[in-house]
């Protein structure tokens, strides 16, 4: 029926354009003008219809239909009648203003913001108040039933107000959605995209052709024309999305084959985000050990936290939710769409989810290696410190006690035979309390740097060692700590089971990364796996996100190196 009330309005509008007696010249062609106001009000009373169907639960297809009937309404004005004349002026900006009201509602019919909504009734009230008090004063001839006291000075101001003033409120209406384009910089669906596009072009050409119309410019019949042509296109674009989502649907089949492959997680989003044409879609895992969405890489996201343009679509197995989709706000309108993808995506999801959940428990271990490592070092140090403070003054004080002992007692040979042994023991406990200080943690590595440090235990070394350190700096201590250690510990193995006669250590900062590399010209075959000393040092070194490598072939030397990104 209203299909029917349609094409017979569009009918009416036609028969009364062509008819010509109530169209001014500064309409232009008759015929032209019948065909395009048809055509208008027909793609909005037909179009509104789909999308009514397609999406009952909106707003938006009544709203089109509403304004494809108002604007058949408006073009009564062409009548000949009293009443419908009368009925038509009064209705004669209303429809430019309901153009207006469907764009800004787009996509579920409803105004979002009170600056929207005001803009929007303030047109209403612009096109209609306005109106009737032109049609008060102004000189329309004796089929207006409401004038009053005729005042065409007046009834022409307010009609260049009123014309004005609906242009600026279109301008505004490009603004809101060029604001909606953006979309906080994320791209939009691409139908998305085009719509917005059209309906702000249609309603630059509203403003142009209602300035030029409230002062008399060039060309009016000319702009009017194609501002009907760019209006009646609008509904029609939103109908291509329409059927490019029902497409959408139908095209699920492609994402159940990619989703037969074992997809990795970013794959995975990538897949939905084509089959759902929302480039911005993202996808959330729900990982309950951690009580936390994750993203795919495996940081937590707050899903409270997504501002307007974004929603959630949770995804579930069994009752018990796996993941999220966050998505553009226009994918609500197809949730057939929406819940096809989820379902057919239900297991992959599950497998991505264990791969996020694997990479948070990954991250969760590198943090906790490395804070194992931090602690372990404080100790460290701590204890050279305190045999330093300690023990270490404690048998130097001792010494010099025995020394003052021995001086008093010069002329007994047994007890200066003994206490001469007893400083030697004493020298040779501090020498080994120092080695295992030192051991512990190099008081010179923190005083002076990495290079001072090397250089000492350098000197100490068993063969011969040729040092090389090109650094700009000092590095962070846990780099240098690290360094040091690699560096101590291969020269440790080295004068223990290389029977090398040299050795050469490199330490330089390239690509981001602190480079250590110790190579001697031992036996080789040293084993990576057996001992703690090589393994203790990987892992010191995988904890700051670095890698040990070991080359060590039987005959041909060891070589270690070590890559510690500078971060």
């Amino acid at each position: 029926m209203i299909a029917i009330a349609g094409v017979g309005g569009a009918g009416v509008s036609f028969a009364l354009a062509v008819a010509g007696e109530g169209v001014g010249v500064e309409m232009g062609e008759p015929l032209v003008l019948a065909i395009l106001t048809a055509c208008l009000t027909l793609s909005y009373v037909l179009c509104g219809l789909l999308a009514w169907r397609h999406r009952p639960a909106s707003r938006f297809g009544s709203l089109m239909i509403a304004a494809g009937f108002i604007n058949f309404a408006s073009t009564l004005v062409w009548a000949t009648r009293d009443v419908p004349y009368t009925l038509g002026q009064a209705l004669d900006l209303l429809p430019p203003v309901l153009f207006l009201h469907v764009f800004l509602a787009f996509p579920d019919g409803r105004l979002r913001g009170r600056s929207v909504q005001g803009l929007v009734a303030a047109s209403y009230v612009t096109a209609i108040a306005l109106e009737l008090v032109r049609m008060h004063f102004g000189d329309f001839g004796p089929r207006n039933l409401l004038e009053g006291h005729a005042n065409p000075a007046t009834a022409e101001t307010v009609r260049q107000v009123q014309l004005t003033l609906v242009s600026v409120f279109c301008l505004a209406g490009v603004g809101v959605l060029a604001s909606r384009r953006r979309q906080a910089g994320r791209p939009l669906r691409r139908s998305l995209a085009l719509l917005i596009d059209a309906f702000a072009f249609s309603l630059v050409m509203l403003a142009f052709l209602f300035v030029s119309s409230a002062f008399d410019g060039p060309w009016v019949a000319q702009i009017r024309w194609a501002t009907f042509v760019t209006l009646a296109l609008a509904p029609i674009v939103f109908l291509t999305g329409l059927l490019q989502a029902r497409l959408a649907r139908s095209a699920l089949g492609d994402l159940v084959v990619e989703l037969r492959a074992d997809l990795a997680p970013s794959d995975l989003r990538d897949a939905l985000a084509r089959a759902l044409r929302d480039p911005s879609l993202d996808l959330a895992y729900w990982l309950p050990e951690f009580d936390t969405y994750a993203d795919v890489d495996g940081r937590p996201l707050d899903l409270s936290d997504l501002g307007r343009s974004r929603v959630t679509t949770l995804i579930d197995r069994n009752g018990e939710p796996v993941a999220a989709l966050l998505h553009d706000t226009s994918l609500q309108d197809e949730p057939e769409l929406l819940a096809a993808a989820t379902a057919a995506a239900g297991i992959a999801v599950e497998n991505g989810r264990l791969q996020a959940e694997l990479r948070a428990r990954l991250d969760e271990l590198r943090g906790s290696r490395a804070r194992l490592i931090d602690a372990g070092q404080k100790e460290r140090q701590r204890l050279e410190r305190d045999l330093h403070d300690g023990a270490q003054q404690r048998l130097i004080a001792l010494s010099l006690d025995l020394s003052l002992l021995e001086e008093r007692l010069a002329g007994d040979s047994e007890a200066t035979t003994s206490l001469d042994r007893a400083k030697r023991e004493i020298a040779i406990s501090l020498e080994e309390l120092r080695d295992v200080a030192h051991g512990l943690h190099p008081a010179v590595l923190t005083g002076h740097g990495l290079q001072v440090a090397l250089e000492s235990v350098a000197a100490r070394a068993s063969v011969p060692v040729r040092l090389t350190v090109k650094l700009d700096g000092r590095l962070q201590e846990r780099l240098e700590v690290a360094a040091y250690y690699v560096v101590s510990e291969s020269l440790v193995n080295i004068a223990k089971h290389a029977h090398a006669t040299s050795a050469t250590i490199d330490v330089a900062r390239a690509n981001g990364h602190v480079v250590v590399e110790i190579v001697d010209d031992g036996i080789g075959g040293a084993d990576t796996e057996r001992g703690s000393g090589l393994r203790g040092l990987a892992d010191r070194v995988e904890a700051l996100g670095g890698r040990l490598r070991v080359w060590t072939p039987h005959g041909g030397g060891t070589r270690v190196k070590a890559e510690i990104p500078c971060v």
